[in-house]
């Protein structure tokens, strides 16, 4: 199996998420301390019209596992790889069905986090039965043992899946799902992604520059976080489940973004999540494509992030 593509990322990450040793907070931006107001639309106890009910984290919009379209547990047979208007190559199984992959997983070593409710919503592919197709290397066709003992088809160590909303043969309907599921390539890696760094800078048509991540989704700050003296995310709880945070990456793993304060932190809850200037970034789960910007001001207290790690278009 080739592991190239993916060290370089793993020692980028491992690098970013030193503990911090320099005061942060030179940004002197809005902070407010009282509730969360993670939404103007959110009801009481909730955030947002995107369902986010705890234990609820495999990227359906509803508390509850669909029913399953796609042929759930079914055989892969013969691979293909076929061509998607937006997507680019995209692997899908002998009947047709969509391909995907998860975030969360990982590839080195292959490992399936989608479990219990998640798997009903995205059905996993048996490694049993399954054909390499013309257009994909044989050697990236692997398996992986999942919590249940079954086994699990992975390319280049990536866990695949389908998903229970699409429908009929050529659905891609579980595209950019929660910002972590994708439509696999012949490679395994994210059908249609561009080679983007960590980090960058990407020229929207209404804000202007803002940074974007990895999969080239707008990255955004929380107006309630604080910077000084050390970076405090006030997005806890049901509030990930809206606005996951964006894992550290390394400094060097950016491009045109502002290095001061550019760091890793770690969370009371234990996650690792990056910050710029020193303020905690976030992607937004109502942004399904990269470009979208559908969390922009929402609530009054996120938006996008500049450059430099201001919010952009925020009240001053």
């Amino acid at each position: 199996m080739k592991t190239s593509w993916r060290s370089a990322s793993l020692v980028a990450t491992a690098a970013a998420v030193l503990a911090l040793t320099t005061a942060c907070g030179q940004d002197g931006g809005t902070q407010s301390t009282g509730s969360q107001n993670v939404g103007a639309t959110a009801v009481p106890g909730g955030y947002g019209s995107i369902s986010t009910t705890p234990g609820n984290g495999y990227g359906a919009d509803s508390t509850t596992a669909p029913s399953a379209s796609a042929p759930a547990g079914g055989a892969a047979g013969q691979l293909a790889v076929v061509d998607n208007a937006k997507l680019g190559k995209i692997v899908t199984d002998g009947a047709g069905f969509t391909l995907y992959r998860f975030d969360q997983d990982t590839a080195e070593p292959p490992k399936s986090t989608c479990d219990g409710d998640c798997a009903k919503a995205w059905p996993p592919v048996p490694a049993n039965g399954a054909l390499a197709a013309s257009g994909i290397d044989k050697s990236l066709l692997g398996e992986v043992t999942r919590s249940d003992g079954t086994k699990q088809l992975t390319i280049a160590g990536w866990p695949m899946y389908r998903f229970a909303k699409d429908t009929k043969a050529g659905d891609t309907k579980g595209e950019g799902v929660k910002g972590t599921w994708f439509a696999t390539a012949p490679t395994g890696k994210k059908a249609g992604a561009a080679s983007l760094p960590g980090l960058s800078v990407r020229d929207d048509p209404k804000l202007g520059p803002i940074i974007v991540d990895k999969n080239g989704m707008t990255v955004y700050r929380f107006l309630k976080d604080k910077a000084w003296p050390e970076p405090v995310s006030a997005c806890t709880g049901a509030c990930l489940e809206k606005w996951p945070v964006v894992a550290p990456v390394s400094p060097d793993d950016t491009k045109g973004v502002k290095k001061k304060g550019l760091m890793g932190f770690t969370r009371p809850d234990g996650a690792k999540q990056m910050t710029v200037n020193c303020w905690p970034i976030y992607t937004f789960s109502g942004d399904k494509t990269p470009g979208d910007t559908n969390g922009q001001g929402v609530g009054g207290t996120w938006y996008a992030v500049s450059p430099d790690g201001k919010p952009v278009g925020a009240p001053k």
